[in-house]
């Protein structure tokens, strides 16, 4: 595979949503709250099945999912679902064994929904044949680290420190084979790269926008919506 995504490699999309998202303090999963009349999953899937290089994208669902079925976006041929695990890698893991052997794979959370086109294909065409590559923006504020009482220990030295985002792209097989052996033993797995680190592969940082971001608590809507309307009212102006 070259720097540029070789059309003869078929590309997929793995969506894991079957957790719960505890810290939304919602009635159902964070995925499906509504932001403008759309479920945040659906913003999450719409560039991924609207890119053409992509073959299928595989949403991963809980076993008592009864929300999905019911968006429109549930209905598009590119998509497909399965019933994925307890933790995030272990969905990620049920996704990646619906594929076939061999290809690339994106992975992409289902309550990030402000990923836009031009970030997706910028991460495309970063992978190489020696490395995978994930979205992840510049850490601006100062960095502490803290004990278990909630006390600053030390401040941490912010150069060459990145927030991870996704979509995070790997070839397919080696991410498979990777995160599952990392499971077998035991291993702690945050998030697909942390997986490639512990396998010793090497995973290469893509600048991605800073409002991609994961909507994981109540106030995290209102700047999901905010960004939301900021790039349509761009896109407007660029038509």
């Amino acid at each position: 595979m070259t720097s540029k995504q070789n059309s003869s490699v078929p590309l997929y999309a793995v969506v894991p949503a079957a957790g719960i998202g505890k810290r939304m303090e919602s009635a159902i999963p964070k995925q499906y709250l509504i932001i403008a009349d759309q479920a945040i999953i659906e913003y999450s899937l719409q560039p991924l099945v609207n890119h053409r290089d992509i073959k299928q994208v595989v949403v991963v669902l809980s076993q008592e999912d009864q929300w999905f079925g019911q968006l429109a976006i549930a209905k598009h041929p590119k998509v497909k679902t399965v019933i994925g695990g307890c933790e995030r890698a272990d969905s990620v893991l049920a996704g990646l064994n619906s594929l076939p052997t061999t290809g690339s794979v994106l992975v992409h959370d289902a309550a990030r929904p402000c990923l836009t086109n031009d970030d997706l294909d910028k991460l495309i065409k970063a992978q190489t044949a020696s490395c995978g590559a994930i979205l992840a923006s510049v850490v601006r504020d100062t960095m502490k680290r803290a004990n278990h009482l909630g006390y600053i220990t030390n401040t941490v030295d912010r150069e060459l420190l990145y927030h991870a985002l996704t979509p995070q792209l790997f070839d397919l097989d080696i991410l498979r084979d990777t995160l599952q052996a990392a499971l077998t033993q035991q291993v702690t797995i945050t998030d697909e790269a942390s997986a490639m680190e512990w396998g010793g592969y090497k995973v290469k940082l893509v600048a991605g926008r800073s409002d991609n971001i994961k909507v994981t608590r109540p106030e995290d809507l209102t700047l999901a919506q905010l960004f939301l309307t900021q790039q349509q009212r761009i896109k407007q102006e660029q038509q």
